[in-house]
């Protein structure tokens, strides 16, 4: 069985909640409250010495950092789904991986979805909140573009490209923000919806982090 370390909450255990959940693997949550707080447990940070969660403890083996755990869980338990064999299939993956990592979750999740409902009203910082806004739409641009002529991301089936990009597909339909036409994303959506996992471990209730700039 599987330990995972993390809050349902968290966007980064999501996205490795949502990836377990369509494995049909089994897993025990691990909640300790001072590793979540600052993770200033010592136990936790022997398993992942930057003190963040999500950590995965397999067996013998424990990775930590959420896109690498997908790489893992999809390595090793899912028989060639979503995270190709093939490394030129795989490159084009993990290209988009990065780029969620790297442009799309940070103007979102610490841009907009901090800087708006995470900081309480009184101290949001408005200008920097419509900047991270636009590059979220020029971001979603792409990923409109890129769905016009395709179910999922990368072709008719889910790979981790959609997990990784797909997490932020809740809080960005549920927050009280403008947001472009995204006809595309939104069938996309819809389909993500459609499945068991997404529905059970992204589509959360997120209320109890309004205003609150803590962990």
């Amino acid at each position: 069985m599987l330990r995972v370390w993390g809050r349902r909450s968290s966007f980064n255990v999501q996205k490795v909640m949502w990836l377990i959940g369509e494995l049909d693997l089994r897993a025990r949550a691990r909640r300790c409250r001072r590793c979540i707080r600052r993770a200033r447990c010592a136990a936790f940070r022997a398993m992942n010495p930057h003190g963040r969660v999500p950590v995965v403890r397999d067996d013998d083996a424990t990775v930590w950092e959420s896109h690498a755990i997908l790489r893992y869980l999809a390595a090793c338990h899912g028989n060639g789904r979503f995270w190709s064999d093939d490394p030129v299939v795989r490159a084009r993956v993990d290209g988009w991986m990065d780029w969620s990592q790297t442009a799309l979750q940070p103007d979102f999740l610490g841009g907009v979805f901090w800087g708006f409902f995470r900081t309480p009203e009184s101290q949001r910082d408005w200008l920097a909140i419509h900047k991270a806004l636009a590059r979220c739409e020029q971001h979603f641009a792409k990923l409109e573009r890129l769905l016009e002529a395709t179910p999922f991301l990368l072709g008719e089936t889910l790979s981790l490209a959609d997990f990784t990009a797909g997490t932020s597909l809740y809080r960005y339909f549920e927050l009280e923000i403008a947001r472009p036409p995204l006809p595309a994303v939104e069938r996309w959506y819809q389909r993500l919806q459609q499945r068991p996992p997404f529905r059970k471990h992204v589509m959360l209730p997120f209320e109890e982090l309004r205003g609150r700039l803590d962990y």
